[in-house]
């Protein structure tokens, strides 16, 4: 008899597959009924899931108010229940023959198990031949809120048919939105169901129809069609992209896409995935024949994977291939799409030890902005070896050292005509030269501190030493002879020559100190730990003339918190600048003795420059002067639990202006609502002293974005994000949420600036999110976590989402970066 108990679960695994695709974001039942679509049985055992694993090897216990028949054919009358581990079947009659092995269970059928609930009015078959027939369905998911019905349920095996199904994860008294199908075919050995002439209706409105419909029931991947997507914009026109999933193997898969744009053309996208023990990738690719908008063929390949060599030793690659300079402008409706000017390509062997890391690689770089030539992209590596080495010694003592050799390449440089003739190439090009560079770099450093304090003297040597080809050795020569006063057309043929072996070798001294003072203190009759922390950071570099050194990948570090306490205000090993300065700094601290959270957080520092610092890029003629810094400073105040404020600041005494503004406010509500505002302002700091404001300012903007909860099922959502420098708006978002106890609607219109002419596009999303299910239409859930930080409430206390990568765009699930 114990087999028996096999019938009833086979049917609800058919249910259970259909929410085959679920949000990134938790589903919020909050608006659904306490109750149960089918109350708990009395007479059920407790739906324990340790049970469940073994019930297999559990007895059956059968009992019934009265047991008559023969013992071939034993019958169950009245309050009939089975019993082995979580499940239960109860009925009012149950007669079941020993020899032929045919069953019948008939009045008030109920079966419950950890996972699923579900009533019927009959079920016979026989147990030998493994075949079933249960009537009148209805059932419930215990974990997933999905209930439906069936008229019938047929089993052979492993096989099974649902007549007259329905699926949903609405209360059955309300409805909002149903599946249902007049045939679904389930095969647990395959792992697969197929329904036929499925439909999904929103209300009593059928919004799609699936003359074939094949979803996986279990963890194993299943070829077939994944969820289109929709969408209209100025740019493309009607979009629709037909995913399709093939399952080729246990550890590599492939999804392709087409993708129809009324205004460009049909597109083909493709994602190819593979994994193994020692490493995974992906490759995507994308092809557009004869793009309408462009008149030609455009397309994308982008490369991402990893191999573990040993416990030690890693390949990587991401390369990057596009078909245009316009292609990323075209296919991201993200800022970061517009304004990025290249891509890079990059491969390499990596390895880390307890003490050290190293690394061979070469990386290669795409221009993707058809506004400049190559010249604005950086050298490319080809190849780059690296080894970092370092080691405590005693408590006391540390060594280490840095050590990188690069082999520097550049493409030549076709140059452009200007914007009126919309920057097509001239025909000419400026040939570019190649060199290599090795730096060093051992240190000795003596960590000494204690319970408050600490102080670590570092002394380090920097040796750095090219070999460049003669033609670019002249051309650093050149801006050498221009940055000292000296006309190069006047200059004679040995002055003009640069050397094509420059080095450069000095020392690199600097001393960190600290303290950290505390104390208990009061405010507001809370108890708070109040922290002061001074800083102090000295460091001592000598002049060393390095104008013969080229620039290969060096540039000023933006002055900010982390560059009063650099060795060098320089990112890479091209210049290293000669110092004779202090820097001076004060943090402080309120902590909630209470709850440990930080309350209030201000820091402040300065350089003070003993002498001028005279080392400088080419075409720079400013040096940095003796005298002081600007002022940096920053603050952080959590008001209360809702209120959050900050402020970071910089002012130039010595020309009495502001650098950097900074000034940031959140409100969080009860109601996972949340308001930011932000004003940022920089100057920029290549501008001559004598310009006025407008003319230093680089950039300056406000942004403002919100979602504000109305009522439980009504929210409204938007951003502002305005350039005050440019007098126009950079992305502006308003849009509207409802939700309900299984079905959430959200829609947004959205203005942005499409081009790196600043023209602006706009464009309109709706998505319907079916809880449990799945969702259709655009995914605006991405667009409003990347426009408004704290949209998911747990974005504010984790690393914020990336706005980088080969994903589809974070703003239209349309577009293709």
């Amino acid at each position: 008899m114990r087999r028996a108990l096999r019938l009833l679960p086979l049917p609800l695994s058919i249910a259970i597959c259909l929410p085959a695709m679920a949000d990134d974001k938790p589903v919020n039942w909050g608006l659904c009924p306490a109750t149960d679509v089918l109350p708990v049985f009395d007479d059920a055992p407790k739906a324990d899931k340790a049970a469940a694993a073994t019930r297999d090897q559990q007895d059956t216990d059968i009992e019934g108010d009265q047991l008559f028949g023969t013992s071939t054919v034993p019958q169950y009358q009245g309050n009939v229940a089975l019993k082995r581990g979580d499940q239960f079947l109860g009925t009012d009659h149950l007669s079941f023959d020993t020899e032929s092995g045919n069953y019948i269970a008939e009045g008030n059928v109920r079966y419950q198990d950890s996972s699923i609930r579900m009533v019927a009015k009959r079920a016979e078959g026989n147990q030998e031949a493994d075949t079933h027939k249960i009537s009148d369905i209805q059932y419930q998911l215990v974990d997933r809120r999905g209930n439906g019905g069936a008229e019938s349920v047929d089993l052979q095996g492993a096989v099974g048919q649902m007549h007259r199904s329905t699926y949903t994860t609405c209360d059955p008294s309300q409805p909002v939105w149903k599946l249902s199908a007049p045939q679904i075919e389930v095969d647990n050995d395959e792992g697969f169901g197929t329904a036929r002439n499925a439909v999904l209706r929103i209300g009593k409105v059928p919004v799609l129809w699936a003359p074939y419909f094949k979803f996986p029931i279990d963890d194993r991947r299943q070829t077939g069609l994944l969820y289109p997507q929709l969408g209209l914009s100025g740019r493309n026109g009607f979009d629709y992209a037909q995913p399709i999933y093939f399952n080729l193997a246990p550890n590599y898969d492939d999804t392709l896409t087409p993708r129809y744009m009324s205004k460009r053309g049909l597109m083909l996208d493709n994602e190819f995935r593979y994994l193994y023990d020692g490493g995974r990738g992906t490759l995507l690719t994308a092809y557009l024949p004869n793009d309408k908008l462009r008149d030609k063929d455009r397309g994308r390949v982008e490369f991402e994977g990893y191999h573990n060599l040993n416990a030690n030793w890693q390949a990587r690659a991401n390369i990057a291939w596009v078909s245009d300079e316009r292609y990323t402008e075209d296919f991201s409706s993200k800022l970061l799409g517009v304004t990025a000017s290249n891509l890079q390509s990059q491969v390499g062997i990596y390895g880390t030890g307890e003490n050290w890391t190293g690394g061979l690689m070469a990386d290669y770089w795409q221009l993707t902005d058809y506004t400049l030539t190559e010249s604005s992209l950086p050298y490319a590596r080809q190849p780059r070896a690296f080894f970092n080495w370092d080691k405590p010694l005693l408590p006391w003592l540390e060594t280490g050292v840095y050590a990188e050799a690069v082999h520097f390449t550049h493409d030549d440089i076709n140059v452009k005509f200007g914007p009126e003739q919309e920057y097509e190439r001239t025909g000419q090009v400026v040939q570019q030269f190649n060199g290599s560079r090795l730096d060093v770099k051992p240190y000795v450093s003596l960590p000494f501190s204690g319970p408050s304090w600490y102080v670590t003297p570092t002394m380090a040597w920097r040796y750095t030493a090219y070999d460049l080809d003669q033609g670019l050795a002249n051309d650093v020569r050149r801006q050498a002879l221009i940055d000292a006063g000296v006309d190069p057309a006047t200059a004679t043929p040995d002055q003009l020559r640069g050397n094509t072996s420059p080095s450069r070798s000095m020392p690199v001294a600097s001393l960190d100190a600290g303290m950290f003072f505390d104390r208990e203190t009061t405010i507001g009759g809370k108890s708070f730990l109040h922290t002061l922390e001074p800083r102090l950071f000295y460091l001592r570099t000598p002049y060393r003339d390095q104008s013969e050194l080229p620039v290969f990948d060096t540039r000023d570090f933006t002055f900010s918190w982390g560059q009063l306490f650099r060795d060098s205000r320089y990112t890479g090993a091209d210049r290293q600048n000669d110092a004779n300065q202090l820097t001076m700094a004060l943090s402080t601290r309120f902590i909630d003795q209470t709850t440990g959270r930080e309350r209030f957080s201000g820091s402040i520092g300065q350089i003070l420059y003993f002498d001028d610092s005279r080392v400088t890029l080419p075409g720079q003629q400013a040096q940095v002067e003796q005298g002081k810094s600007a002022w940096i400073a920053d603050a952080n105040y959590a008001v209360n639990d809702r209120w959050t404020l900050g402020a970071t600041y910089q002012w130039d005494p010595k020309y009495k202006r502001e650098d950097l503004a900074s000034l940031r406010a959140r409100y969080l509500m009860s109601n996972d609502g949340v308001v930011n505002l932000t004003y940022r302002y920089r100057i920029n700091a290549a501008a001559p002293v004598t310009a006025t404001k407008e003319e230093r300012t680089l950039l300056e903007q406000v942004d403002l974005s919100f979602l504000y909860p109305i009522s439980p099922r009504w929210s409204l959502v938007g951003r502002y994000y305005y350039s005050l420098e440019d007098k126009k708006p950079l992305e502006i978002i308003g849009g509207v949420q409802w939700d309900s106890c299984c079905l959430a609607v959200r829609a947004i219109a959205r203005r942005y600036v499409r081009n790196r002419e600043g023209e602006l596009n706009n464009s309109f999303q709706i998505e319907f999110v079916l809880k449990g299910l799945s969702s259709i239409g655009q995914n605006t859930d991405r667009t409003l976590r990347r426009a408004i930080l704290g949209y998911y409430r747990d974005d504010l206390y984790l690393v914020p989402p990336s706005n980088t990568g080969a994903d589809r765009d974070d703003y239209d699930p349309n577009q293709i970066p």
